[in-house]
């Protein structure tokens, strides 16, 4: 293969994808010059990458296998506005080999490796037949051709249990279960073979041994077109729910200097037995003592921004230098490491209703600035739209400092800083998350995350006086603010008179908890609340996104964001959302459908898994959605007979729709 068709210079690049990484390629590239061009779907016609490129292109209607999936449209995109090259990020056609070798058969240079490097190191059965040649260690397991179930079966049982059941191509836990008895095994297949089809065309499945108490670690590489190949230190990404990243840290606090050396080593054996080229990641699990190769993710991970920030190299840069054709400017002993960095996921989901996902309007976005080691990686802004379409992740935020006890102490201070309304998302997840003493402790493996929800979930303390006095103070200025027109006008008491006092009543309650009360005294003199028996004096001086609230004495910041009689404040003592109670007492109580079998979110209906008539168990499974390229099981919310399935395999429903009735035992 002429190599000056594959690496040369370019001018023009087309970022093949969406979002965060989209955005991320984009800012990189032109920096350094290149025009850039976004692609979008109907869904995304105002998302922020269109916005930030040069120029934009419509694929088509917002499922991706109609827009981001389509390679003719994509190679029609970059023939219409003169790019000269296609960066895949991550996800989508990122390691799909045929689109590689679409973009060579079109003249374009792949921002990434080959399609006969992608071939072998994108199938996780095919990658692990050669690295069992290269002399990588394996973890144990079955990566053959044949796929039938007795074969698999046969595997399973030679393995032993408990296995993983994987999809051989792609990964992000697509298409991957865990199964700890034969019974489970053929249901996990079954699923797991579903899941990969949809989200990569492929249905392979390879076993493997389930190493109990699991590490995860995985080497940075890249290479150039001239030979040299690099390791850019480990990461960490232990913190897994269902296989998905939601904490990383560079480096693993795991690994001692020795330990690291034999595992970036191996990585580099491992992507030299294809001669590597491009950024690529080398992925291993860990039982403590030793580790084994599990696979390679032949393009840039989500979590490379750890990577850059403890070797302060911009891996966006080296893949596009990489793909001029040039030299990689370092070698190996030049790699320095530097501190340490740990990034968290922010994502629109609900951790407390099992993480479904959240769309909608993004009414409210505020993140702190990018200063005093945070960075930040946003794909949203502020009235951006979060579609049911793609993967939820909203924005990464990462921090730096010379130790990782500080790193973690500036992340979770970027997250406690971090408001953002319309949707439901993670942030409050992810700080109780990487304050607990166990991650702080490094006592982790892949499994601590479901272990210990419960505690990561807890709902919010009840409002102490601090939180009701600053429910009242964000009435009042938001009312203030409504009535006098200005956004931002400084005040110190409310409704000032020469003579007399007056009284005004307010009623607060969160969820359905019972009504708490405070009363405001206004008018000749300071204003105060009063709460109970005590009377508090008070003070309020406006700024953007909030207030400071000065209460008996002590002042503290306030963030709030008022929608009708819904509150949200966040204060010191943390998050709370409240509801202002109707003075004129014209609410209703919200009718509760906890027996509504309905959709929560728009999906397509994937497997109908209990028939009309069954006698069934509370949480027995009904039916199954794909949601934002994940399969949601929907349950029995009683024990009953399934009344009627209101939908079929196939039909794409959306939120709302009622699938399918129960009545309840004894009725």
């Amino acid at each position: 293969m002429d190599r000056s068709k594959l690496y040369r210079r370019f001018r023009t690049l087309l970022i093949a994808n969406r979002g965060e990484i989209a955005c991320r390629v984009i800012r990189t590239a032109r920096a350094m010059g290149l025009r850039t061009v976004a692609v979008y779907s109907e869904a995304d016609r105002d998302a922020m990458h269109v916005a930030l490129a040069d120029e934009a292109v419509l694929l088509g209607p917002a499922r991706a296998r109609d827009s981001y999936l389509n390679v003719e449209r994509l190679i029609e995109a970059a023939r219409k506005t003169g790019a000269e090259a296609i960066h895949p990020g991550y996800g989508f056609l990122s390691e799909n080999a045929e689109f590689a070798q679409a973009c060579f058969d079109a003249g374009l240079v792949f921002v990434g490796p080959t399609a006969a490097m992608m071939t072998a190191m994108g199938s996780k059965s095919g990658s692990k037949a050669l690295m069992e040649k290269a002399g990588v260690p394996l973890v144990p397991g079955y990566h053959g051709e044949a796929q039938d179930d007795a074969t698999l079966a046969k595997a399973a049982e030679k393995v032993g249990f408990p296995i993983l059941v994987k999809a051989s191509a792609g990964g992000g836990g697509r298409g991957m279960r865990i199964v700890r008895s034969a019974d489970e095994l053929a249901p996990a297949i079954v699923s797991a073979k579903r899941e990969a089809k949809a989200a990569f065309g492929d249905d392979r499945m390879l076993i493997e041994k389930y190493v109990d108490n699991p590490r995860h670690i995985e080497v940075q590489v890249i290479g150039d077109s001239h030979g040299n190949l690099l390791s850019l230190f480990e990461r960490e990404c232990t913190l897994q729910r269902r296989h998905q990243k939601v904490i990383e840290e560079a480096p693993s606090p795991t690994l001692n200097a020795a330990q690291r050396e034999t595992v970036c080593a191996a990585a580099r054996k491992a992507a030299g037995a294809v001669n590597y080229v491009g950024a690529g990641t080398i992925e291993f699990v860990s039982d403590g003592k030793d580790v084994f190769f599990i696979e390679m993710n032949t393009r840039l991970q989500v979590e490379h921004p750890v990577t850059e920030l403890i070797t302060g190299i911009d891996l966006v840069e080296w893949q596009l230098r990489v793909a001029f054709g040039e030299a990689l400017p370092l070698e190996q002993d030049q790699i320095k490491l530097n501190g340490h960095a740990v990034e968290a996921r922010v994502y629109a989901e609900n951790p407390t209703k099992n993480f479904m996902p959240s769309v909608g309007k993004i009414s409210t976005w505020r993140l702190p600035a990018e200063t005093g080691g945070l960075r930040i990686d946003a794909g949203y802004r502020e009235d951006d739209a979060v579609s049911p379409y793609y993967d939820a992740m909203l924005a990464k935020m990462i921090a730096w400092a010379p130790t990782r006890d500080v790193a973690i102490e500036r992340l979770n201070r970027g997250l406690e800083d971090s408001d953002v309304r319309g949707i439901v998302t993670n942030i409050p997840f992810l700080s109780a998350l990487i304050t607990h003493p166990k991650v702080r402790a490094n006592a982790i493996d892949t499994g601590f995350i479901e272990r210990e929800l419960a505690v990561l979930t807890q709902a919010p303390p009840a409002p102490s006086e601090l939180e009701l006095c600053a429910a009242v103070a964000a009435v009042i200025k938001d009312e203030r603010q409504a009535a006098q027109g200005e956004a931002s006008s400084p005040w110190q008491t409310f409704g000032w008179m020469p003579v007399g006092r007056r009284q005004r009543s307010f009623a607060f309650r969160v969820g359905h908890e019972p009504e708490q009360k405070v009363r405001l005294n206004y008018g000749s003199g300071p204003s105060t609340l009063v709460i109970g028996e005590r009377e508090l004096a008070f003070t309020i001086v406006v700024k953007d996104g909030g207030f400071d609230l000065t209460l008996d004495g002590v002042k503290t910041s306030v963030a709030a964001v008022i929608d009708g009689h819904e509150l949200y404040l966040r204060t010191r003592n943390g998050r709370l959302d409240l509801h202002w109670v109707d003075p004129f007492g014209g609410e209703m109580e919200e009718q509760a459908g906890a027996d509504k079998i309905a959709a929560p979110l728009p999906g397509t209906v994937v497997a109908v898994l209990a028939e009309e008539g069954a006698k069934l168990e509370k949480g027995a499974p009904i039916l199954t959605l794909e949601v934002m390229k994940m399969e949601q099981t929907l349950r029995a919310p009683y024990a009953g007979v399934l009344k009627s399935i209101k939908c079929k395999v196939g039909d794409i429903v959306q939120e709302g729709v009622e699938l399918a009735v129960v009545e309840p035992s004894g009725e």
